[in-house]
């Protein structure tokens, strides 16, 4: 989903002037990329607030810029209740970026209730993808999960149109048994996997 915000130039920089717009009710902002020079903005609070909200990866900027964006960073005070900063980096539509996606476990791991310790050892995988086809996250069916195997990053679960840069071989989760080391424990079964989804 795409948020349009209003933006506005700004020409004063530094802690001072930051903590004067957020009393304001504005966040500071800086627009880079693509080889052009950094820009300084503003905008309201409220309005990132919403684009929090929506879930927002991708926006467009209008006012004191015109230009499609990714929310690369957004800074946060201490308790995670005031948007501090906002990095945006400028895009085009059409072309691939690369973005860090959070890997969503679903199902219940069989694995677990056969008496072994179940960890999620990676949290954030690099997804490839053009901007307009970002996934919100990758999935990793750990219902697949048996005692004694791992699910590594080649097993996740993508959109179409977007490749994962991410070692393929790297663990996603595993499901240990007692005194078993990760490089001792089997993959999943990828046959019974596809099986079962077709």
């Amino acid at each position: 989903m795409s948020d349009s915000l209003e933006v506005i130039a700004r020409s004063a920089s530094g802690t001072r002037a930051c903590r004067k717009l957020r009393q304001d009710g504005h966040v500071p902002a800086i627009l880079y990329g693509h080889g052009e020079d950094c820009i300084d903005l503003s905008l309201r609070r409220e309005d990132v607030e919403a684009m929090v909200r929506h879930g927002s990866r991708t926006v467009e900027l209008r006012g004191a810029v015109s230009t499609p964006a990714l929310v690369r960073e957004l800074q946060w005070n201490t308790y995670g209740t005031e948007p501090l900063h906002v990095d945006f980096l400028r895009i085009d539509l059409s072309e691939k970026i690369v973005v860090t996606v959070p890997v969503e476990l679903r199902g219940e791991c069989p694995g677990a209730k056969a008496g072994g310790t179940f960890k999620q050892v990676i949290r954030e995988v690099q997804i490839e993808c053009t901007a307009q086809n970002i996934p919100e996250v990758a999935v990793a069916h750990i219902a697949y999960l048996q005692a004694g195997s791992v699910l590594r990053v080649k097993d996740l679960e993508i959109p179409s149109g977007t490749s994962v840069t991410t070692a393929g071989e790297d663990v996603i989760a595993s499901c240990l048994l007692p005194g078993q080391k990760t490089d001792e424990a089997s993959d999943i079964d990828a046959s019974a996997t596809e099986a079962s989804d077709a």
